[in-house]
């Protein structure tokens, strides 16, 4: 493989297209500069007067100007919200915390467009124990039934199911259709009692108060992990030992057994014993995927996806995001939640979720151990979701972002294009264009250009007249030539790059710029 490095790079924010700005701009500036330092909520409307945006600042003032000045440093996001803003209003409030929590209130009552929404396309799942003489456990799609109990919800189906089975198995519990105590006795019992895999409430044999300890034994496990459910039927055995109850003894033991088996048999188990959740992001330029990942008792106990639009940087990206999610499950937040990044006003944050649990939450981001691990595979399941959306393996996005981090840029370049001239003579001179799309050659847009203009060999003037042509069909509205890169490589060095830049300058186009050479190794 040929490797390179860069010489040079060039960049001019200053294009926005063919698109008109916002005519509303004027007003937008004037009415913004008027606005306070106090903290607040700001409100962005259409035309029509919808909510389309609602955002919270520390001063009003100094976060809502921003939207309306420097316009070249917004990405495409925030400037399509910014072309749609036709006017705005605001709520002072008496503290960040107040702004926070105001905001989320209006974006639930608001819904707006350009806010963030989670998009995960699953409903919840739960653990129904119903309310029986002899209660049973199972997987349930919602919460309607009064007559039962529920433990939930759960983002991931597969975790609730996976939780039940456990439970039934190792408690033995029975997973026939019969009714306790009304079926006692009418049939022999089935081979799961013959196999020890039911201890057969159906023979009239379990005492009512026996099996709702089983129960009760059943959904501490499912709610507090294996270790806590093995400490405290170690405690039930060694009593039944001292009271003369082996029989009961052995049953207990049994329990033990298989929950330490199971806890064997789990994959992904973490040594910590207190309750967190890890959250980790990735994104590209059009979209960005959150993984949750929650560990309860030592052992992960739900993982879930969401994808959010790339409206933000990624700060304050992950608060938004942790706002919408925690907020609609107060009495899930732990009281450690690790991060692969710092998100902005932690502090507000973990107030906030103090607020809506009771007790005090820490954010943290993990930078070594165990905490690091677990937020590396987080980061790893937000990834392979994102490049199951977009096309992209882990190893691209890895690829890409290794080279976006090289080249100083902002964010991962989804579009790249390579141009050569290839000089085989004057009657025999041809520029390649080779396009990457989400990190693989997108050979749909490769194009060839035999050099029409150019007298002699002039290398510099070559690539001038391929990228001039190339960018020239793009603004002539020639949909094969669009959009615009984000990145382009050339085969040359600052001379190359020189050339061209004075193409870019020329035709008001902002597209980042690099030279390659080939080092001493590889000539």
């Amino acid at each position: 493989m040929i490797q390179y490095k860069y010489l040079y790079k060039k960049v001019n924010f200053s294009f926005f297209g063919d698109k008109k700005l916002n005519d509303r701009l004027g007003f937008l500036r004037e009415k913004s500069n008027k606005l306070s330092l106090s903290p607040g909520v700001y409100l962005m409307k259409d035309k029509t007067g919808k909510i389309i945006y609602v955002g919270k600042a520390k001063a009003l003032k100094n976060r809502v100007t921003t939207y309306f000045h420097a316009l070249e440093s917004h990405n495409a996001k925030t400037r399509k919200l910014v072309d749609n803003i036709y006017d705005f209003d605001f709520i002072v409030t008496s503290s960040e915390l107040d702004a926070l929590v105001l905001e989320c209130s209006l974006i639930k009552q608001y819904n707006p467009k350009y806010n963030i929404l989670l998009k995960d396309d699953k409903g919840y799942n739960y653990i129904k124990i119903t309310k029986e003489p002899y209660p049973r456990i199972s997987y349930a799609l919602n919460c309607k039934d009064e007559k039962a109990e529920y433990l939930g919800p759960f983002t991931s189906g597969f975790t609730a199911k996976q939780a039940v089975e456990e439970a039934n198995r190792i408690f033995m519990l029975p997973s026939c259709h019969k009714v306790f105590p009304r079926d006692f006795r009418k049939e022999r019992p089935c081979l799961n009692y013959h196999i020890k895999r039911c201890i057969g409430v159906c023979t009239g044999k379990i005492k009512q108060e026996e099996y709702n300890e089983m129960i009760r034994s059943a959904i501490e496990y499912m709610q507090n992990g294996s270790k806590a459910s093995v400490e405290q039927l170690t405690e039930q055995m060694y009593e039944a030992s001292e009271n003369l109850e082996f029989e009961k003894a052995a049953k207990l033991r049994d329990r033990i057994n298989a929950i330490e088996k199971m806890k064997d048999s789990q994959e992904i188990f973490s040594d910590k014993t207190f309750d967190f959740d890890v959250i980790a992001l990735a994104q590209n330029v059009e979209l960005a995927s959150v993984a949750v990942m929650c560990y309860r008792g030592g052992r992960i106990t739900d993982k879930v996806n969401f994808f959010i639009g790339d409206e933000y940087e990624s700060g304050q990206m992950l608060s938004d995001f942790m706002i919408g999610f925690y907020s609609e499950r107060p009495e899930r937040l732990p009281k450690i939640i690790y991060l692969d990044k710092q998100p902005d006003d932690s502090a507000v944050l973990e107030e906030y979720f103090a607020s809506l649990c009771g007790h005090k939450v820490t954010l943290t981001v993990a930078q070594r151990g165990e905490g690091l691990s677990r937020v590396l595979l987080a980061k790893k399941n937000a990834s392979e979701y994102l490049s199951m959306k977009v096309g992209r393996t882990v190893k691209e996005i890895n690829a890409l972002e290794d080279l976006a981090k090289l080249l100083g840029l902002s964010k991962i370049p989804t579009i790249i294009e390579s141009y050569d001239i290839s000089n085989l003579g004057e009657d025999s001179r041809v520029g390649g264009m080779v396009v990457y799309r989400n990190g693989r050659p997108y050979k749909a847009g490769y194009r060839k250009f035999t050099i029409k203009n150019v007298v002699g060999q002039n290398d510099y003037a070559c690539m001038q007249e391929v990228i001039r042509r190339r960018l020239q069909r793009y603004l002539d509205g020639d949909e094969s030539f669009a959009p615009l890169p984000d990145l382009i490589l050339l085969d040359g060095g600052k001379g190359h790059v020189s050339a061209v830049h004075k193409v870019l300058d020329d035709m008001n186009i902002s597209i980042v710029l690099y030279g390659l050479v080939k080092d001493e190794k590889h000539r």
